[in-house]
């Protein structure tokens, strides 16, 4: 354990022999880092992944570089099949952490080949979809996709919760089951597994040996009675009494009446009942053969709207997919977290790598979640920083007359930085007298509503007066 102040070998006293620094809560906040940890690695042991996931959190927590905490719940993380939150997790432990860190052969393993990549992203397109599919009720169609999700990746907990979930909707209890099953296996305590579990064991009914059964239905007729220590149940079942030979002569004679009673009036009110039936038959097929015309030209109209939506998110996964098919949004991002790591003082290196984040990518549904918070943390930490060196850039070009540098530069300052009250009034400047008299007055609007009762809001105010005079 070393010093936090200056990197000196701790003792077991309460302060640094080296610089004299209290240690005392720098040693209390590692220990329960520590505690966390093993706790984590135990869960992880008996695949209480959910778990482990939490306590590793926590963990993070109280010490950002415990290495070996991050590593592990990146391995938890793939191992559920979330493979962009791993590659986070490991990124940010190889730039703590550059030399002998085990994080560097996960990534190395995981970006091997570009088809490799690819799998991953068609996962997340093909899971996506499954959403997209059952919020437009499409329930089976998002059962097939799901199906060919976890035929590719049976480690996906969250397509076996959500296939669970889908055979629970159609009362395919059986399915469900098995599917909850599965995920269990992966992760064993995973509290929407056993929540949805609990459903289904609601909805069957359990035998005396603790199998589960379906119910009982209606029509199944039987009698219970008790033999000693057994139940016996016995099916209803009647006995025809044997007929003697006496009556077989009587019978016969009694069937040729019936024949000839049938021939001569039975038969043609019968013949006219079956003629009447068949009518109606074909008028109900004729009725048929209208409502399926009906529906294909509806299944048609489907199509082109199913095709449409399908141009739509296939432009939206390029947003997200370079030429090469790789995730180049994600990896501009992990490149610029990388940056951030590596030269946090670099800060023209840093503008370059942050601007090759497509942020419209990042705000896509199609983005995970963790990948999002990651670009939002970035910004987070290197707004400020950014802003100062663009706002910088464009007043020197302003300065010198050139407005259209000017613009570019002042307008990411602004947007890095939106509390930046000296950018937004130069910009409005650089748009006034580069002649753009619309941009100029909106932009001195929004100074006097973002910083009211302000030096700058002041001077807005007369800019915006002669430019209406």
């Amino acid at each position: 354990m070393q010093c936090y102040n200056c990197g000196a070998d701790l003792t077991e006293k309460n302060f640094c022999t080296n610089c004299g620094a209290d240690v005392s809560r720098y040693k209390k906040l590692l220990s329960i880092s520590n505690y966390y940890y093993n706790d984590g690695l135990d869960k992880a042991g008996v695949r209480d992944l959910s778990g482990a996931i939490e306590s590793l959190k926590l963990s993070l927590k109280f010490n950002k570089y415990h290495i070996e905490a991050r590593n592990l719940l990146g391995l938890i993380y793939f191992e559920m099949g979330e493979t962009v939150p791993a590659l986070s997790e490991w990124v940010i432990s190889k730039n703590l952490r550059p030399e002998k860190n085990i994080a560097d052969d996960y990534i190395n393993a995981v970006q091997k080949s570009p088809t490799q990549l690819e799998e991953f992203a068609q996962m997340s397109r093909k899971y996506n979809q499954a959403l997209n599919y059952c919020y437009q009720d499409s329930k089976d169609l998002a059962r097939i996709q799901l199906k060919k999700v976890l035929s590719d990746h049976p480690n996906f907990v969250q397509a076996h919760l959500l296939l669970a979930l889908l055979y629970m909707d159609a009362a395919d209890w059986e399915k469900a089951r098995k599917e909850l099953t599965r995920c269990l296996r992966i992760d064993c305590a995973n509290t929407t597994a056993l929540r949805y579990m609990h459903e289904v064991d609601i909805a069957l009914k359990t035998d005396d040996d603790g199998k589960f059964v379906r119910k009982q239905g209606k029509g199944e007729e039987v009698v219970k009675y008790q033999s000693g220590n057994e139940t016996i149940i016995q099916p209803i079942s009647q006995i025809e009494p044997k007929k003697s030979f006496g009556w077989l002569w009587g019978t016969l004679a009694g069937l040729a009446v019936g024949v000839a009673v049938s021939w001569f009036l039975i038969l043609p009110a019968r013949v006219q009942i079956a003629q009447t039936e068949l009518n109606n038959k074909l008028t109900a097929v004729g009725e048929e053969a209208d409502r399926k015309n009906a529906e294909i030209s509806s299944l048609n109209q489907q199509i082109e709207t199913l095709t449409k939506e399908n141009d739509e998110l296939t432009a939206q996964n390029g947003k997200l997919s370079g030429a090469d098919g790789s995730m180049s949004a994600v990896e501009a991002l992990l490149n610029a977290a990388s940056v951030y790591m590596e030269t946090p003082d670099d800060i023209e290196a840093l503008s370059e790598a942050v601007d090759k984040i497509s942020r419209d990518a990042m705000e896509s549904s199609d983005t995970s979640e963790a990948a999002r918070k990651l670009y939002q943390q970035l910004l987070q930490d290197t707004g400020t920083d950014l802003a100062a060196n663009y706002y910088d850039t464009g007043y020197k070009a302003y300065r010198s007359g050139d407005y259209e540098t000017a613009i570019e530069n002042l307008t990411k300052a602004v947007s890095y930085d939106e509390t930046n009250s000296e950018a937004l009034y130069a910009l409005a400047n650089s748009y006034r007298d580069n002649g753009n008299k619309r941009q100029a007055k909106e932009t001195y609007q929004k100074v006097i509503e973002l910083f009211p009762n302000t030096e700058k809001a002041t001077q807005s105010q007369r800019a915006l007066d002669q430019l209406d005079n």
